[in-house]
Order: C-alpha cells, then sequence, then structure tokens
C-alpha cells in the first residue's frame, strides 16, 4: 500500500495508528527474523536490493526471493552455487539460473532496454566466470552488451582486431587476473569509462587477485577505475549506472 493512501486511512479512522505505524514500516523494510529488507532501495536508489548469496542458506535465500517476489520487485541473486541452487523453494517457474556465473535472476517489471552499449572484456577462458557475472548484471538492469573474450595481452592482435568494437561502447568492463595489465591496454585506446575487475586467476606471485588489483590501481592510463577481486557484479552495477547517465 502506498504512504498516501496508508496516512489517508489513519485520518478517516480506517486503520488504527499500530496499523498505520505497521503499513508504514513494510514500505521501508521487511523483517524476516534471519534478514531485514530493504524495500525502500528501489524508491531511494532506482535499484532494488540484491541477494548476495554465499553464506545464506538455501531456506534463507528461498524466504527473501518470496517475499521479494510478493513485494513484485525485481530478484537478483549473486555468487548461488549450484548445490544451493537445487535446494531452493518456492523460486518462480520464471527465474533464470545461470551456473557460470551463480546468478538467478526474475522479473516482476519489465526493465527498458538502454540505448547504448556495454562491452565486457576479459583476458582469459579462465576469467569468464567473473566476466559473465559482469554482463549478465549489466543485462539485468537492461543493458545491450558486447562480450569480447579471451583477447588478453599474451596475443595483443586479438584485442587489436576488435578496436572498433571497443570503441562502440559507452563503458568497458575489463576483466583480467595474472598481472592485470589488459584494462591498461584498452584503457589507452578509447575514449570511455573502463572499469577494472581483478580476478583471482594466476599462479602463486599472483597472490589470489592482489597482484592483478594492485596492477589496476597503479594503471598509467587515465580513466580506469577498480572494483574488488572477482566482483563481477559491483562491476555490472556501476557499468548499468554510467551507461544510463
Amino acid at each position: 500500500m502506498a504512504i498516501n493512501d496508508v496516512l489517508e486511512k489513519f485520518k478517516n479512522g480506517e486503520i488504527s495508528n499500530e496499523e498505520a505505524q505497521q503499513l508504514l514500516r513494510g514500505e521501508y523494510f521487511q523483517d524476516l527474523g534471519h534478514t531485514v529488507i530493504d524495500t525502500d532501495r528501489q524508491t531511494r536508489t532506482g535499484a532494488a536490493e540484491v541477494i548476495f548469496g554465499a553464506g545464506k542458506t538455501p531456506a534463507q535465500i528461498s524466504d527473501i526471493v518470496a517475499s521479494m517476489v510478493a513485494q513484485q520487485s525485481n530478484v537478483l541473486v549473486t555468487r548461488l552455487t549450484v548445490d544451493n541452487y537445487a535446494l531452493l523453494s518456492n523460486i518462480p517457474s520464471e527465474a533464470h539460473y545461470d551456473p557460470q556465473s551463480q546468478l538467478l535472476w526474475w522479473h516482476s517489471q519489465k526493465v527498458e532496454t538502454s540505448e547504448h552499449t556495454v562491452a565486457v572484456v576479459s583476458a582469459g577462458t579462465s576469467d569468464m566466470a567473473v566476466a559473465e557475472e559482469a554482463a549478465q548484471t549489466a543485462e539485468f538492469y537492461g543493458n545491450r552488451v558486447e562480450r569480447i573474450y579471451d583477447v588478453g595481452v599474451a596475443g595483443l592482435h586479438r584485442l587489436l582486431a576488435r578496436v572498433e568494437d571497443l570503441r562502440q561502447a559507452r563503458v568497458l568492463v575489463v576483466v583480467a587476473g595474472m598481472e592485470g595489465a589488459l584494462p591498461s591496454v584498452v584503457g589507452g585506446l578509447v575514449d570511455k569509462p573502463v572499469i577494472a575487475v581483478p580476478t583471482s586467476v594466476g599462479y602463486g606471485a599472483a597472490f589470489q587477485g592482489v597482484a592483478a588489483m594492485l596492477g589496476m590501481l597503479t594503471s598509467c592510463a587515465s580513466g580506469v577505475s577498480v572494483v574488488n577481486i572477482d566482483n563481477g557484479f559491483g562491476a555490472g552495477f556501476l557499468a548499468n549506472r554510467i551507461n544510463r547517465l
């Protein structure tokens, strides 16, 4: 129920003070016992709360999804393993799950397709899971996505063959592990924002993505910003924000 409707009913004596308070609280959050859902986030920020699946039980995730579906909110679950997905209950039949990106999504409301394109670029095939998390997150929010995969600096000609595709995008997400050099190269080829995503791919001295992250943070290319290690979701979400400015 909309806030104005609650206030009008209270004013007319149709509901008590306690009932009005309960309805108003429901406009801002819903307490499930194990989770307090921020139901006002869509209004406040333009995007509904996203469910981080790691560390939550299948029962908890099922409860949260059911609550969001009842509120007719679009649903996105990240870091949902195949095993936990198999144990979920009461999930809408139209929901989609991708085991590579570990994303589950469902749309209650139609999302307007963006006019511009997000390019998601990955250095190697081993980076693809993180790249897909970014790409599918951007698509969830209605963005057109151009995938440019396996174009790392070890074979620079592969990237140079796609320069025109890179330059057509309004914002680029560049995913790389190892030494993390690819975002710097891409940043030197385009005049658009580059969101760099370090991955935990690499041998011992890569320190599970720390080496790539430090390389990206110290990039000599202007216009490169960096999200956390393996944070494809964060990159896709930010790309959506930039693409819709």
